[in-house]
C-alpha cells in the first residue's frame, strides 16, 4: 500500500505543478521525458481501414486524436514516461488494467496507444483482451463483431481481424470480438501465449498494448499477466478504494507494475 500512497502523492504534486496538463485530471507516478518527432505516413495494404469521424473521437474523449488539445498533453507526458521505461528494460508489451470496472482503463489504454503511435520510431497494436465486456471497438465506433475471440476459438486469420482506425496514424486495433464466458481459460491458453509472442516478435518496431479486464472481477487479468512485460494500473479517485488498490497490487506481486494513473482526480 505504501507504493500506492507514494504514487498518489506524486500525482497530486504533479497536478499542482502542471494543472493544465490533465485530461480528466490524469496523473502518473513516472518521470517525465521528452517525446521525439511525429511519425511518417504508413500505407495499409492488408489491414482493414475504417474512418472514424472526428466528432466521434471527440465525444468519446479520445483526446490523443486532437494533438492541439491541452488534454492530449497529459497522455503525451504519460506516453513518454512509459516509453522511456520500456526502452530501458527492453519491453515491448504493456497491459492496462484497473481493480474494478468503470475506472477508466479502456479509455486510458486507447488514448495511451494512440499517443504512443504518434512517435516516429514505432507502430502500436492495441488488443482488446476484455473478452467479457469488450470496449475498444465501441469507443471507436468500429465493427467489433469479429476479433480476438474468433482467432482463439475459430482459427480466424489474424489479418482479417485487424483494423486501422483512421485518422489515428500508426495505430492498429485487434477488437475482442464476441463476448465469451470462458475468457480466463482462453487468455491462459497456449494459443494466446503463442499469439502474444508472435505479435511481440513479428515487427521489431511494434509496441503491443493490451486492454485487460479488471483484476478484482475475474481471473482473466491474473491469468494473462505472465504474458506481458509490464502493467499499468488505472485508479479512479473517489471510486477506487484503498482496499481495492492494495488488493490489486498484492495480486499482481511478481509482475512489473510500470506505474499508476489516477483518473478523475479532484483539483
Amino acid at each position: 500500500m505504501e507504493r500506492i500512497k507514494v504514487a498518489l502523492e506524486k500525482a497530486r504534486q504533479n497536478r499542482e505543478r502542471n494543472p493544465s496538463t490533465t485530461p480528466e485530471k490524469l496523473a502518473s507516478s513516472l518521470e517525465e521525458t521528452r517525446a521525439p518527432a511525429s511519425p511518417a505516413e504508413i500505407n495499409y495494404s492488408r489491414t482493414r481501414v475504417v474512418e472514424v469521424p472526428p466528432d466521434r473521437l471527440r465525444s468519446n474523449r479520445i483526446v490523443a486524436a486532437h494533438p492541439q488539445s491541452p488534454y492530449a498533453d497529459a497522455f503525451k507526458i504519460l506516453r513518454t514516461q512509459i516509453l522511456q521505461r520500456m526502452k530501458e528494460n527492453g519491453w515491448k508489451t504493456l497491459a492496462v488494467t484497473s481493480p474494478n470496472a468503470g475506472e477508466g482503463k479502456t479509455l486510458t489504454a486507447l488514448n495511451l496507444a494512440a499517443s504512443m503511435a504518434m512517435e516516429i520510431s514505432h507502430t502500436v497494436l492495441l488488443v482488446d483482451t476484455d473478452l467479457r465486456e469488450p470496449g475498444v471497438a465501441g469507443l471507436l465506433g468500429i465493427d467489433g463483431d469479429r476479433g480476438l475471440a474468433d482467432y482463439l476459438l475459430d482459427d480466424a486469420p489474424l489479418e482479417e481481424l485487424l483494423v486501422h482506425p483512421e485518422p489515428l496514424d500508426h495505430l492498429v486495433v485487434l477488437p475482442a470480438g464476441r463476448s465469451v464466458i470462458n475468457s480466463a481459460e482462453l487468455l491462459n491458453s497456449p494459443n494466446m501465449a503463442q499469439l502474444v509472442q508472435d505479435l511481440r516478435n513479428r515487427y521489431p518496431e511494434r509496441i503491443v498494448v493490451f486492454d485487460l479486464p479488471p483484476v478484482l472481477q475475474a481471473a482473466d487479468a491474473l491469468a494473462f499477466a505472465p504474458n506481458v512485460d509490464a502493467i499499468l494500473l488505472v485508479f479512479e479517485e473517489g471510486r477506487t478504494s484503498q482496499e481495492d488498490a492494495q488488493r490489486t497490487v498484492e495480486l499482481l506481486e511478481g509482475h512489473a507494475i510500470i506505474g499508476t494513473v489516477l483518473n478523475k482526480a479532484a483539483t
